[in-house]
């Protein structure tokens, strides 16, 4: 969400940061329902001082046995209540609909973002590793894992349909291994807060990040009150709703694993087959609650968290920083990490980090104090895949298959697997 006051200082540079995001101008709307909602009020103020200064005459009148001008003078202040109730209505009006206007409107992008269409126009940072070689022709990770005996698309389309998948023995082991090595480097190495949030939330939470109302179509409706949380994002980053923080207790890290629920309701046709794009997927978040003058340098050291736990799983990878055209909606900057996935012969995105501004902050009121200020601001929020969980097990699937069939398991897994160093194909009965 915007602030109408910054607009209406610098409505051009407003304009202008949105064209940037191929986004047509907002600005001089949102000018003048704010010059609606300003004329409102100052004309409800007016009348309720006009209210209270008459109401201290009806005291007077009385005590002076005027009764005849204390009865019209309470006719006057009813009147003016009148008027006062009528001007706040239509003042609660116009600002929701100007809420109504900006909440579909997304952030600005920063300076140094490069300007594009779509993802063609999005730029390589840096890459880390090589890709694998190998002396066979390299499978998909869902041909790897039905060899394996151990990914189930079939019986999960039985119980529910297309986009789901039944992971068996030791790949369902993988999942719990990795989930929990992510978020022990996350928490150990980097000083994240473990999380366990609620998977169901209320509108205003989806509503504080950015999923509502512009992204509904795309959402898991849970009842009339509930949605199913599309990424630990919502609720990690809702901790903060409504919170005023000391400047000495920012950054606040949260990280959380969880399951997570997306329609997927644009992708038809796009990966109908494996585990890259999915109705239920499980994830490992980061998000961060900071300044505004810590938010750059936080936005590098959670890429750089991120980065870590590709490096120790030996998973060639490259940084990507996302144009203007392919940026999230609540996002000023946002880096994609781009796994090789050798079935594919392509890079795939396994995690995306955004800084956000106060973007967030202003629709969910978080805000901090800083030392000696008597007014709050408001934070800036971040916030990470660290890693999607299901995407690293297809990059390892496709990275560390092996000509017979088999998949080794990476080193730093072993640990959280039992020792099992490879998997081998479920001998068939």
């Amino acid at each position: 969400m915007h602030d109408p006051k910054l607009i209406r200082d610098n409505p051009d540079a407003f304009d202008a940061a949105l064209a940037r995001r191929g986004v047509e101008p907002k600005a001089a709307e949102i000018i003048k329902m704010d010059d609606q909602r300003r004329a409102i009020l100052t004309q409800t103020q007016v009348a309720q001082t006009q209210r209270n200064d008459a109401s201290k005459k009806i005291g007077k009148a009385k005590g002076s046995g005027d009764e005849e001008l204390a009865q019209k003078i309470m006719s006057e202040v009813a009147s003016l209540k009148d008027v006062v109730q009528k001007g706040e209505e239509e003042a609660r009006e116009v600002d929701a609909k100007l809420n109504e206007f900006m909440s579909w409107i997304p952030n600005l992008p920063l300076d140094d973002v490069p300007d594009g269409k779509d993802e063609a126009d999005n730029v390589e940072v840096r890459q880390h590793g090589e890709k694998r070689s190998m002396n066979f022709e390299a499978n998909e990770h869902f041909d790897v894992g039905e060899g394996l005996g151990l990914l189930d698309f079939e019986a999960a389309a039985r119980m529910s349909g297309a986009r789901f998948v039944v992971l068996r023995s030791h790949l369902a082991r993988m999942e719990r291994a990795l989930a929990a090595f992510m978020i022990d480097s996350h928490v150990n190495k980097f000083g994240y807060t473990e999380i366990s949030p609620p998977l169901l939330v209320r509108d205003e939470a989806m509503f504080g990040t950015g999923q509502l109302p512009k992204f509904r179509d795309d959402q898991f409706n849970a009842g009339p009150d509930h949605w199913l949380v599309p990424t630990a994002e919502v609720p990690l980053t809702n901790l903060a709703r409504g919170q005023i923080f000391a400047e000495e207790e920012l950054p606040l890290r949260f990280t959380a694993f969880t399951p997570c629920f997306r329609l997927e309701a644009g992708s038809a046709g796009r990966d109908t087959r494996g585990m890259i794009r999915m109705h239920q997927f499980p994830k490992v978040e980061m998000v961060s609650i900071t300044t505004p003058q810590m938010a750059i340098e936080e936005h590098e050291r959670m890429t750089g968290a991120a980065e870590e736990i590709l490096k120790t799983l030996g998973l060639h990878y490259r940084v990507m920083v996302l144009s203007t055209g392919d940026m999230g909606f609540g996002a000023q900057k946002t880096y994609d990490l781009e796994v090789w996935l050798p079935g594919q012969d392509a890079f795939r995105e396994i995690s995306s980090c955004s800084v956000c501004g106060d973007f967030q902050a202003r629709r969910m009121n978080a805000r901090y104090r800083s030392t000696g200020e008597k007014k709050p601001g408001l934070v800036h929020t971040l916030n990470g895949s660290g890693l999607a969980v299901g995407r690293t097990m297809v990059a390892i699937l496709e990275t560390y298959q092996q000509a017979d069939g088999s998949v080794e398991v990476p080193e730093a897994l072993r640990s959280y697997m039992g020792g099992l160093e490879v998997i081998e194909p479920v001998a068939k009965a």
